[in-house]
């Protein structure tokens, strides 16, 4: 599948990520930046381990930035640009602007903040509804929207005042009738009768609006400025200016601006989704962090969401992958693990190999591609390899795998026995770490027909550190069997220098299912494996054997 070259794709290892997790995902996302120009960023689902974090530190390398998850959020969708208005804008003015725009929703702003908004709904209800003669001052109607209205201009007084007073009429009746309606503050609209237009004035009217592009007279202009009435001229009649004129109230007095279903930028599309459907909207307001207004959507936009681009490197189960990886593009999958149960929802690139690392996969893939390997990279997938092999230990282990190590250590300057040492040093020295923390580490979930069983792994070269791990871990099992939901759980406490592993169990028929996987005598409580050390080829394999036997016995 091809890259989306505006988007960047988050190259990420499995939840609690290992070194070789790591160290693949910055090696990968270097090769892929060299080779096609940008975009790709190196991720981790978890917290750093402390034989990672080492590695890390040694080689001076920046971690890969922490992705809790991977589901569309709503800056994954085409959000629409539209710009917020002025509050004050008249109704004609929002009416224009939305044919113009193709939209039937506006959003008001004022200071990059959302006021509220005003829909073609409410724009043609304020049309056919009836309102009094008072509502143009009631709703605050600015003078320079009226002219624009009227399509007039104003002769005396400012088009920047507002038109706070009175009611609207029209001067239709001779001077002594008018006389007995016009009231202080009113605007009236009249014609070229300069006496109609004099007693508007004397009777304190706030505004004349003169029809038909009649001429005012230099002695009304200087009444009214005495008066302080303001004069407008319209090229209209006063038929069609008095059925205009409400059209230049503004749209804040008609804006909804309570109880509006605002999303934020960062909020999930699954969590939209819902909310999206139980309104009867056709559009809603997008804001940033900083509650600024950023855009609309609307449901159609859901169509065209865009997903998170991901390439997962050293795993291939949903289980163990990061949360929301079914929201997500997947790109690629780089792995030396069994094939789990993942789905794509489109073919993709899948380099799958048996060996001891994936480290070793990308020391490949850099010859096949003729990438120069940095000495920062090389220290890093160095590493990762003597992390994943426990040094050449682990039957995981192939020539190949050993062969690459070399290779990258002398690229990276480094004595890998010496690396060895001080990396499995770090990576066990857990006095400062809860029985939890430690537990989790290192911890991968599997599925095997309808069990879930999770398991757990800590390596040491120090027999002493691994006895004081297990003085933590042994009260903690049975807590992290009920707070995991698994069915089953494993600790794995792995001595390297001795090649063998004194495992932990909790669960129902774990026990059971630990003796018969590897024969141990039915008395025993203590479950001490020789000649174990990987998790990956020689204790799932066991267990998931034994687990599908169980199962079909049944």
């Amino acid at each position: 599948m091809e890259k989306d070259l505006t988007r960047p794709v988050f190259i990420i290892g499995h939840k609690n990520p290992d070194t070789d997790s790591i160290c693949s995902a910055l090696a990968y996302a270097y090769l892929k930046n060299q080779v096609e120009g940008g975009g790709y960023i190196a991720a981790r689902a978890g917290q750093l381990n402390q034989e990672t974090q080492y590695v890390l530190n040694f080689f001076q390398a920046e971690a890969p930035v922490y992705v809790a998850d991977v589901m569309t959020q709503v800056r994954d969708i085409e959000i629409r640009k539209t710009e917020g208005v002025r509050g004050n804008l008249s109704l004609k003015q929002a009416w224009n602007l939305m044919r113009r725009l193709g939209v039937v929703t506006l959003p008001i702003t004022k200071e990059k903040k959302l006021e509220g908004l005003i829909t073609i709904g409410d724009i043609t209800t304020s049309y056919m509804d009836v309102y009094d003669s008072k509502i143009l001052a009631q709703a605050n109607t600015q003078y320079s929207n009226i002219i624009d209205t009227l399509e007039g201009e104003i002769l005396v007084g400012s088009a920047e005042d507002y038109y706070n007073k009175g009611k609207v009429l029209i001067a239709a009746a001779n001077p002594d009738l008018m006389e007995d309606y016009i009231e202080e503050g009113d605007l009236v609209i009249l014609g070229n009768r300069y006496e109609s237009q004099l007693c508007a004035i004397e009777m304190k009217a706030g505004c004349i609006i003169v029809c038909e592009g009649a001429k005012v007279s230099i002695t009304i202009k200087k009444l009214a400025q005495e008066h302080n009435c303001v004069v407008i001229s319209t090229p209209l009649d006063t038929f069609t200016a008095a059925r205009l004129i409400n059209q230049s109230m503004p749209i804040q007095y008609f804006m909804k601006s309570d109880n509006l279903t605002v999303f934020n930028v960062n909020e999930k599309t699954e969590d939209i989704r819902e909310i999206m459907g139980q309104k009867r909207y056709r559009d809603f307001p997008i804001v940033d962090k900083d509650d600024n207004y950023v855009g609309m959507i609307s449901r159609r936009n859901l169509l065209n969401l865009k997903r998170k681009q991901v390439i997962m490197v050293d795993h291939n189960e949903e289980s163990q992958a990061v949360d929301g990886i079914e929201h997500a593009e997947i790109l690629e999958i780089i792995d030396h693990h069994r094939l789990g149960s993942l789905e794509t929802m489109a073919p993709v690139f899948f380099r799958n190999q048996p060996l001891g690392c994936t480290a070793t996969i990308m020391y490949q893939m850099y010859q096949e591609k003729g990438v120069e390997i940095p000495k920062k990279i090389a220290g890093l997938l160095c590493a990762a390899i003597i992390s994943d092999t426990l040094m050449f230990r682990s039957p995981t282990c192939t020539a190949v795998d050993k062969a690459a190590a070399e290779s990258l250590a002398k690229i990276a300057d480094v004595d890998i026995e010496d690396l060895a040492v001080d990396m499995f040093s770090a990576g066990s020295n857990l006095s400062a770490r809860t029985a939890e923390e430690i537990f989790f580490q290192d911890f991968k979930r599997f599925s095997v027909g309808n069990i879930q069983f999770g398991v757990g792994q800590i390596n040491s070269m120090n027999a002493i550190e691994l006895e004081e791990i297990r003085e933590k871990i042994v009260p903690y099992i049975s807590t992290a069997l009920k707070e995991s939901g698994l069915n089953m759980i494993f600790f794995m406490l792995t001595n390297i220098i001795r090649e063998t592993t004194e495992l932990l169990c909790c669960g129902a028929n774990a026990d059971t299912l630990v003796k018969e996987a590897f024969q141990l005598p039915d008395d025993s409580d203590c479950y001490e494996l020789k000649g174990l050390v990987s998790r990956k080829k020689q204790l799932i394999p066991a267990l998931a054997g034994m687990i599908q036997q169980m199962e079909e016995m049944r």
